[in-house]
């Protein structure tokens, strides 16, 4: 989204930005145009964002009233995405408090329009604590006498959010479930993509607009319904749901942190807030932020566009789960730690006295003629398999003997990403139930010249399937990614006697 006709470029303050919202809104802000300040309490975090050199950053805590004006001064526009949600039972407490510091901040340093995305809530019925929550910050921040919008929104549609890995993790592990009465609840879900454009939109709005939208996507449903939806478009038979009215919403939580890689923190908060009915009662906001020409993002298509990304990641330092680079639903590399799902790791590090150029010769060699240095039967064996289900095997080889580049074959796996004498990041092409990498990473080991290698092999599993897969060959780990770690080292120090410098 570019800027409107006549409009100029504003100095748009991102709270929130290392969460999930945030990540995405600061680069949507950049292509409008905008300038870009976000506050953090560790910009070390920010570091790893792509557009980390194109932004300001400021130290501030979301507590601390003195370092949040400093950090609003000069800002036309402040995004407030902060919320307490997963810190503990106190947390509509900590939503009050930092709502009401930013609320006096933005007054004082003068800020000309202030942002906050918050909760649809019902209109008569008993609120959950977070929606409660989400209601109280949205009228502290509507009584700051800076003008204010608050869009509020139901489940947003995007891989990474706590809403939509609930859903997704639910429906892919149990064909058949036993659910509380809320699933039943009626929601208007909304793609990711559309609460960007609504908030990049508002830095736009004028200063008379002073009020609360509710946004949402063009469908209405139960969660029962959801779940369904999301099954057939991800090509999985249609599930048994099979309500039972006796589920708490403690009992919930802890159902739903076991299924799926949310934890209980969050899930509790969220699954009570399902047994309220969050559909938009207008739909006021495009009369200002007119529906683009092909309409909003439906339901299916939205969780089409997030499975296929998650499905085809390439996961460029995305190792929380998989996407498509750029996309705004991508899982950052900061999101948390169930963004994306569960993750299996097994990590191995050894040193060695020869240099880290001999280690990495050896790295960049590997595969193809010169093999994986460990079990070779195992590689075979695993490659047939592999070509029996239909997948590449390993005939491919490698393109060149001893480079590799970003984008090549090798054997079953793919070159993801590559820093010459550095890393070299391998992901997988055979067929699995889930994603899986290998990483190495090379670096110096002390003064005197040898190298420290570490070696990752990182799973994402796809439901249950995926689970029972990894601990199937769990076994095997030690044999094949010990053996391949040894193996290497041993090859690297054979070449470093060739060449005159022998192991000790």
């Amino acid at each position: 989204m570019s800027l409107p006709a006549g409009s100029a470029p504003k100095t748009c303050l991102v709270t929130g930005a290392t969460g999930y919202i945030g990540g995405r809104l600061v680069p949507e802000l950049l292509a409008a145009g905008h300038r870009v300040r976000v506050m953090t309490r560790s910009p070390e975090r920010v570091l790893d964002h792509p557009w980390a050199d194109r932004v300001e950053v400021v130290r501030a805590d979301a507590a601390d009233a003195a370092q949040v004006t400093a950090a609003c001064e000069g800002a036309d526009v402040v995004y407030y995405l902060v919320h307490a949600l997963g810190t503990g039972p106190e947390f509509e407490a900590t939503d009050r408090r930092t709502a009401q510091v930013m609320a006096g901040a933005v007054h004082e340093a003068g800020v000309g329009r202030l942002v906050y995305l918050g909760a649809l809530v019902p209109a008569t019925e008993e609120l959950s604590p977070h929606l409660r929550s989400r209601t109280e910050v949205a009228e502290i921040l509507l009584g700051s006498g800076v003008p204010t919008v608050v869009l509020r929104a139901a489940v947003v549609l995007g891989s990474g959010s706590a809403s939509f890995e609930m859903l997704r993790y639910l429906t892919e592990r149990l064909p058949v479930m036993v659910t509380p009465r809320w699933v039943h609840s009626r929601i208007q879900p909304i793609a990711v993509r559309d609460v960007l454009r609504y908030l990049v939109a508002c830095a736009a709005l004028p200063s008379s607009v002073h009020r609360a939208f509710d946004v949402g996507g063009p469908d209405r449903m139960t969660y029962a319904e959801m779940m369904q939806r999301y099954a057939a478009v991800a090509g999985l038979p249609r599930r048994r749901i099979l309500p039972v009215p006796l589920f708490s919403p403690s009992l919930s939580s802890h159902w739903v942190g076991l299924i799926t890689p949310v934890p209980s923190g969050i899930a509790r908060p969220l699954v009570e807030s399902l047994r309220n009915t969050v559909v938009c009662r207008e739909h006021d906001i495009a009369e200002f932020v007119p529906d683009p020409p092909e309409g909003l993002l439906g339901f299916d298509e939205a969780v089409r566009l997030a499975v296929a990304r998650v499905r085809s990641s390439t996961v460029a330092t995305r190792w929380a789960s998989a996407s498509v680079p750029g996309a705004p639903s991508d899982p950052l590399p900061t999101d948390p730690d169930w963004a994306g799902g569960s993750l299996y790791v097994d990590e191995r590090t050894r040193g060695t006295t020869a240099t880290p150029e001999q280690v990495w010769r050896v790295v960049e060699g590997i595969g193809g003629d010169n093999g994986w240095y460990s079990f070779p039967l195992a590689w075979e064996v695993r490659g047939w398999l592999d070509r029996l289900v239909g997948g590449v095997g390993l005939r491919r080889g490698r393109r060149d003997p001893s480079r590799l580049f970003v984008g090549d074959a090798l054997d079953f796996w793919r070159v993801e990403a590559r820093d010459g004498g550095r890393l070299l990041r391998l992901r997988a092409e055979m067929r699995l139930p889930g994603l899986a990498w290998l990483e190495f990473h090379v670096e110096h080991a002390g003064s005197d010249g040898g190298a420290l290698l570490r070696q990752r092999a990182t799973f994402a599993p796809h439901g249950l399937a995926g689970h029972l897969y990894w601990w199937a060959i769990a076994a095997f780990h030690g044999v094949v990614f010990g053996g391949m770690v040894r193996g290497v080292i041993r090859a690297a120090e054979a070449a470093g006697a060739t060449e005159g410098r022998p192991a000790a």
